[in-house]
């Protein structure tokens, strides 16, 4: 790390904190950090940033201020690879080197500040900064359908309206639908019989008789009339199942109640309470 100026120093605290933590990052000249992954530096800026706050509200002067931002760097990397009581030691050989660049009021908080934070979570610091820790990241695509733009407000109608129109459009799109069953029934029942015709006088056909005996015109006869009469037979017994099916959804678009106008009419409503006044006013003379 560069040696910080006590100018520089009071600009990193009189700073907003990411603005002081990026006027940090300038000025640290810390051996491999430009190396160091972005999470890494982003932990040691913090750690250096927050010894800084620490001994500005303990009311340390600016020079002292940079002997506690040079001491946390020196501690930083000589308790890299030790236990919690060899950095104990380390921390108190550290206090005695740095005993004469504070007071001992100074000195005192230096080292209960350094005991609370850095070595009561060492094994936290070591893990996360000498440790490469293997990254698994997952990333999934989903894409996002926004809902649709809202009609104008002037376009919108009561609840109640909304439900009775709903009601009526399905009632009118299933009659629609079962005219439109019919129709396609009427022509598949026509092309079936007329399939059906063909057969009969192909079969005639191969035969290859000049003149048909009486039996056998009977007989074609007979299969010709027979297909008219099933091919009529089903087309009126699903005549008469969707008239009754229209009959019914008629019906139900008969008895649908629609709802009251919303906004109701002012006309209406005064109306309406002319009446009642004009009914009670009876009812009271009646009581008279």
């Amino acid at each position: 790390m560069a040696d910080f100026t006590a100018e520089e120093v009071k600009d990193i605290f009189q700073l907003e904190k990411q603005e002081g933590l990026e006027l940090l990052r300038r000025l640290t000249k810390w051996k491999g950090f430009e190396e160091m992954k972005e999470s890494r530096k982003t932990i040691l800026l913090d750690i250096l940033y927050d010894g800084i706050v620490f001994a500005v509200e303990k009311g340390f002067p600016w020079p002292a201020v940079v002997e506690v931002a040079r001491f946390t760097e020196e501690l930083l990397e000589e308790t890299k690879d030790c236990s919690i009581s060899q950095a104990l030691m380390i921390l108190g050989n550290k206090l005695k080197e740095y005993e004469r660049k504070f007071s001992p009021p100074n000195l005192l908080a230096v080292c209960d500040y350094f005991h609370n934070t850095f070595i009561r979570h060492l094994k936290l610091y070591q893990y996360v900064l000498c440790k490469d820790q293997d990254m698994c990241q997952t990333k999934e695509t989903l894409d996002l359908c926004p809902p649709p733009l809202p009609l104008p407000l002037s376009e919108g109608v009561d609840k109640e309206v909304w439900k009775y129109q709903q009601k009526l459009a399905e009632l009118t799109a299933a009659e629609v639908q079962k005219r439109t069953n019919m129709l396609l029934l009427r022509e598949t029942l026509h092309l079936e019989r007329e399939h059906t015709m063909q057969q009969i006088f192909e079969e005639v056909t191969q035969k290859e008789m000049e003149v048909l005996d009486r039996e056998a015109l009977e007989n074609i006869i007979h299969k010709v009339i027979h297909t008219q009469i099933e091919s009529l037979k089903e087309l009126l017994e699903n005549e008469i199942k969707t008239t009754y099916a229209i009959l019914d959804l008629k019906l139900q678009k008969k008895t649908l109640k629609a709802p009251p106008p919303y906004p109701p009419d002012q006309n209406q409503t005064v109306q309406v309470e002319s009446k009642k006044e004009k009914s009670k006013k009876t009812k009271e003379k009646k009581k008279k």
